[in-house]
């Protein structure tokens, strides 16, 4: 029977330096996806990466599950897994289940709590769909982290604050310059962390705000929703100078902007200060920046103490999601507990189908030899029944010996007990 695996590697361990390197960009998943389900003990699988964590889940047959995933995400990155082996967390069957319900719930997330990393998880799932590698067991148990994901937003305050990643780097932002609404902010990329940065910046009242993207189509549309403007990667060096604040969140492969074009840019701008957040992985602006005077540079990992305002009080909360994930995910284990070896099932019928071919053979000899048709007939339902009963028996029997604590109504003792009552 399949069982359940994870592999992680998280902000729990691993900093930023560690976190880029083992990252899957979105282009990377379709072939990473295919390769994992090459091995032949993989039967299903997903792999969630954001900025804060790489992760794979399989179902899988195999006793060496840890060393697969380890050598599979090592391998993938090409990484010696030496350098990894401080930063690797590994969990299985019901631990399994409980982490990814966590991750799910946020719990796990840099900011606990934080709503995004549900759709996120529900890509990665969506991902693994469209190619086809769900099976049974791994679409069952996403479908159970939803639903407990749910569950624990209506039935807990834990995602009812208003942290997150963008939060606090806005929040940062308030910290190096205390008037935001005389900056300029220019956000780079797309997606969910530059629509909440504009959005916290928006309730700011910051009202100079540059959106810049690969390409004007897809900058334009949120550039118009905040009023702001709107320009492309390749003008970034023509423009940056303008910056106070610069948040940037790409998916790109290699940082896209470096030291000696900060430094250009600090001439343009007289060194008048400038607030630079990278909230990507793997990194947007090389960390060598942060050797120059006049530039604050911080990453994703630099946000953990704004991160851990009102801390306590989502504590309590998570508290709460975890019983809610305990109590929820018995339902689910018993489920995987109870689903019948797919090869003894196939075993099983192939057996009957060859004893039914067997008995039906010597049954059509005895009619055509002149038998009574309803004798041949009932002696082939006996035999039948009794030969599969035979087998189901025998198991049944070999299941008693090997649980010598299950009861057994036909042992010796229940004699003993019948004569006592008599």
């Amino acid at each position: 029977m399949s069982n359940i695996a994870v592999l992680s590697i998280s902000h729990q361990l691993a900093p930023v330096e560690i976190r880029e390197k083992v990252a899957f960009a979105s282009s990377e998943l379709p072939s990473a996806i295919s390769n994992l389900l090459s091995i032949s003990d993989i039967k299903g699988c997903v792999i969630f990466s954001t900025c804060n964590r790489s992760e794979i889940y399989v179902s899988h047959n195999s006793k060496k599950i840890r060393d697969i995933l380890f050598d599979f995400m090592a391998s993938t990155h090409a990484l010696d897994r030496l350098s990894l082996t401080d930063y690797v967390s590994f969990f299985e069957s019901g631990e399994a289940i409980n982490h990814i319900c966590g991750v799910a719930c946020g719990l796990e997330s840099l900011v606990l709590g934080e709503p995004q990393i549900f759709g996120q998880l529900k890509e990665a799932y969506q991902t693994s769909k469209s190619q086809g590698a769900l099976d049974k067991i791994l679409e069952k148990l996403f479908q159970h982290v939803f639903k407990t994901a749910k569950k624990v937003r209506t039935d807990t305050n834990i995602g009812s604050s208003p942290i997150s990643v963008a939060y606090c780097a806005v929040k940062l932002s308030e910290k190096i310059f205390t008037n935001l609404q005389n900056q300029t902010v220019l956000l780079i990329g797309s997606g969910e962390m530059v629509e909440l940065s504009a959005q916290h910046l928006s309730k700011k009242g910051v009202k100079n705000i540059i959106f810049a993207n690969r390409s004007l189509e897809n900058a334009q549309p949120i550039a118009i929703k905040h009023n702001a403007e709107a320009i492309t990667l390749k003008s970034l060096s023509e423009n940056l100078h303008r910056a106070d604040i610069v948040i940037s969140s790409t998916a790109a492969s290699i940082p896209i902007i470096g030291k000696g074009l900060i430094e250009t840019v600090l001439l343009q701008r007289k060194h008048q200060p400038m607030l630079l957040i990278d909230l990507a992985i793997p990194r947007d602006i090389e960390p060598e920046v942060n050797q120059l005077e006049d530039v604050f540079l911080y990453t994703v990992d630099d946000l953990q103490q704004i991160a851990n305002s009102n801390l306590e009080e989502r504590l309590k909360e998570k508290v709460e999601a975890e019983k809610i994930i305990k109590y929820s995910s018995i339902e689910f284990i018993e489920w995987i507990n109870n689903i019948p070896d797919e090869e003894v099932i196939k075993n099983y019928r192939r057996q009957a189908n060859l004893l039914k071919d067997e008995l039906l053979q010597i049954a059509i000899r005895k009619l055509k030899s002149g038998s009574n048709a309803d004798l041949v007939v009932e002696e082939l339902a006996d035999k039948l029944t009794n030969k599969l009963l035979h087998q189901s028996l025998e198991k049944i029997r070999k299941s008693k010996k090997s649980n010598p604590n299950s009861i057994d109504l036909t042992n010796k003792d229940t004699n003993k007990h019948s004569k006592i009552g008599n």
